[in-house]
């Protein structure tokens, strides 16, 4: 039997109830239900799915990534979208991080059966979401101000079982330099 995979940056919940605070608006005004289905996330390697009897080859992967990086900061700032007609997805932007570009590259040595151009981001809507209401929403979302920041500390990795849930964690290890 097969199952989904993928590998990502959770923040604390205090953001993912931020967040979940545009995604029921997408819901209620822009017939946009599905992006209440996940919480929020930053995706570090796309989902693929796998033979349930292979997950341990997943895990011994997984468990390789060398996550000798001190925890960090992203700030997440403003509102993005990806405009395209079929699956317009509209997303919280974060600010350029080369920390969180290395832990992508280090992922991606151990990774990297799928091409994929990296564009870290926060889903808010997608999926459901039409052209039309995407761009109904966009008008207001693309001036909208949203700010704040997270910790990243551990990225996870989930299976989809009826919904994504994790089935490892690895922590940063590293330690700030003064």
């Amino acid at each position: 039997m097969k199952k989904m995979y993928f590998i990502a940056i959770y923040p604390p919940q205090e953001v993912i109830d931020e967040v979940n605070i545009f995604k029921k608006d997408l819901a209620l005004n822009y017939e946009n239900s599905k992006a209440l289905k996940n919480d929020a996330h930053i995706t570090l390697f796309p989902p693929f799915s796998r033979e349930l009897e292979l997950e341990s080859d997943i895990h011994t992967a997984f468990q390789k990534i060398d996550t000798d990086l001190p925890p960090f900061e992203i700030a997440l700032n403003g509102f993005g979208s990806f405009p395209n007609p079929k699956n317009p997805v509209i997303f919280l932007q974060p600010e350029p991080n080369e920390n969180l570009t290395q832990l992508y590259q280090k992922v991606k040595e151990h990774f990297n059966f799928i091409s994929y151009s990296f564009h870290p981001h926060v889903t808010v809507g997608y999926r459901n979401l039409s052209y039309d209401n995407y761009l109904k929403a966009w008008e207001l979302y693309k001036n909208k101000e949203f700010k704040t920041k997270l910790l990243v500390d551990k990225l996870l990795l989930l299976r989809h079982d009826e919904k994504w849930i994790p089935i490892a964690e690895k922590k940063l290890t590293g330690t700030l330099h003064e």
